[in-house]
């Protein structure tokens, strides 16, 4: 019996050692590795310009031929990626912007800036890592969006002219694209480089007293250039 005991001690023990040094190594292993592999997430924070490529219609039914832009836009951003594969990642973006949409020509030209709005755009994309595990990694990836408009006021300048206005765009869902690269700054850090182009098509609506409701189409389809710092989760 007490042979049977010291061999249970002895396989206790070394089983105990075998779980401990497996750990170490893997805490090794997380610290020196480099590049991403499946089971990471990485997490960036990045600053973006929105820059839209908007084509629009006409104001109808009153200001036929007349058209609008909408101006860039500067925010933070974070998202965050999980790789699914060594080689496949989901990533998720989350921000919001501020803009102006203003006239072009004629009468509404003339005012300058209609309407300001917030549009917050989340994205999920799927990406290629073409590199993994080196130190420069760039990746492709393609997904949906959907976006929410929110707090559209009219400006002074438009409800001077013809009366208090409320204003409402249409949400819109559609498809995204993107490139980048991460750059290791240190085993954990590193920095990121993105663009992404968002289709995104929606309907103005414009309402008050004195001119009914005003209707205009515009494809906004921005490019978001995004360059920031991530972390190996």
């Amino acid at each position: 019996m007490t042979a049977i005991r010291t061999a249970a001690i002895l396989l206790a023990l070394g089983a105990t050692g075998i779980g401990a040094s497996a750990s170490a190594q893997d805490r090794t292993d997380a610290q020196t590795r480099v590049g991403v592999r499946a089971g990471d997430a990485l997490l960036r924070a990045r600053a973006i310009l929105v820059a839209p490529n908007e084509r629009s219609g006409s104001i109808l039914p009153a200001f036929p031929g007349e058209t609008v832009k909408v101006n860039n836009g500067i925010m933070p951003e974070v998202d965050a990626t999980y790789m699914a594969a060594n080689h496949l990642g989901f990533e998720l973006i989350a921000s919001t912007t501020k803009h102006s949409i203003s006239g072009v020509r004629g009468t509404t030209g003339s005012l300058g800036k209609l309407a300001s709005i917030r549009v917050l755009p989340p994205t999920l994309t799927v990406q290629y890592h073409v590199s993994p595990t080196r130190h420069v990694r760039p990746y492709v990836g393609a997904g949906v969006n959907y976006t929410i408009f929110w707090n559209e006021a009219a400006s002074d300048s438009l409800q001077a002219a013809v009366g208090p206005t409320s204003v409402h765009l249409k949400d819109s869902i559609g498809w995204a694209a993107q490139a980048g690269v991460d750059v290791d700054i240190t085993r954990r850090v590193f920095l990121n480089l993105d663009i992404k182009y968002i289709d995104i098509d929606t309907t103005a609506r414009l309402d008050n007293a004195a001119l009914g409701r005003q209707r205009v189409n515009v494809s906004l389809d921005p490019l978001v250039v995004g360059i920031g710092l991530g972390m190996r989760l």
